[in-house]
């Protein structure tokens, strides 16, 4: 950094500083979490010598905030995939159902976007198709913070709601179903090329929230990339130029995700591995009714305070992931 010419190019040099700060981090937790712990060492051991109850009282509290601690610096290790560290498009699209579907859809919208409020990431609407009576039938969010990728793939694949249905006047159990997809945001140095000449670009006018200028000009963008039929599009921001580079980086982020489940399928093949059926294997299962759980189907981990996973407090799924995954891949 103290290079001559180091900060000609800003959005490169602050790009070198922020993979610098995460090799960074996880030394620097250690290093502050074994202080803490002599420090607490010593102040244990007087707390027992003069009988301090208050002392060995403040130890107890310290050592649990440090356990915490040492978990997340556990789970970093976690972290295999080479874009774990990435920002992360999220998309969550409602199934078959209407109405009941869609609200489940936003149910799930809102349990994202308070994941990421908690833990203080940044969350940008990048497009957003309201359902025909309530809740959504598809949004995108761009979710940036570190790690926030290898995090969130976790939560790839179909979440199953089961409860009294708010829209049924008969008040019977309805079940919901709503997918999850989660891709990384694509770096420049991932080195995805794309021909405009295999591009259709088309524009509308924007069908959510957001002002007059919004919803009255054609700033919403939507590309289809001809040769793979993937079709992204944005509506989030004010101007259909923004748009159109938000959906271009969007576009870039799925054809990288397309090329690594090739790659993916085809060392599975090799492996003689029976790839999974995305939509019809559900991953988590929401039970509002007869009882209240929350279920995840790939590592058992459960738990019954459904208030609080549908308020963002979805870690501890997270984390049971990480260790499963990482199980599962050390035993191929």
């Amino acid at each position: 950094m103290a290079e001559p010419g180091f900060w000609d190019d800003p959005e490169a040099a602050q790009k070198i500083i922020d993979k610098l700060n995460a090799v960074k981090r996880p030394l620097t937790l250690w290093q502050r979490l074994n202080s803490k712990l002599e420090d607490l060492a010593v102040l244990l051991e007087l707390g027992r010598e003069e009988k301090d109850e208050a002392a060995i009282s403040e130890v107890k509290e310290e050592l649990e905030q440090a356990a915490k601690e040492l978990a997340e610096l556990e789970l970093n290790t976690l972290m295999s995939d080479p874009h774990d560290g990435a920002n992360a498009y999220l998309s969550i699209h409602a199934g078959a159902g209407g109405t009941e579907a869609q609200d489940w859809a936003q149910m799930l919208l809102r349990m994202y976007t308070r994941w990421a409020e908690n833990r203080g990431f940044e969350t940008d609407v990048i497009d957003l198709l309201p359902g025909d009576e309530a809740g959504v039938k598809s949004a995108t969010l761009l979710i940036k913070g570190e790690n926030a990728f290898g995090n969130l793939r976790a939560e790839r694949g179909v979440h199953r709601l089961v409860r009294i249905s708010p829209f049924d006047a008969s008040g019977r159990r309805h079940t919901s179903f709503a997918s999850v997809d989660v891709i990384p945001e694509v770096q420049d140095n991932d080195n995805i090329e794309i021909d405009p000449s295999e591009l259709r670009i088309d524009t509308y006018r924007a069908s959510g929230a957001g002002g007059q200028h919004v919803n009255k000009t054609e700033s919403a963008v939507r590309i289809t990339h001809l040769p793979t039929g993937i079709v992204v599009q944005c509506q989030g921001e004010r101007s259909q130029h923004a748009n159109r580079d938000r959906a271009m980086q969007l576009l870039r982020a799925r054809l990288l995700e397309k090329k690594r489940a090739e790659q993916e399928a085809k060392m599975a093949e090799l492996r003689g591995e029976q790839s999974e059926i995305a939509w019809g294997s559900q991953i988590r299962s929401y039970v509002f009714c007869p009882y209240t759980m929350v279920k995840d189907h790939r590592t058992e981990h459960e738990t019954g305070n459904v208030d609080g996973v549908m308020d963002g407090d979805i870690d501890p799924f997270i984390h049971a992931y990480l260790r499963w995954n990482t199980q599962r891949s050390s035993s191929k």
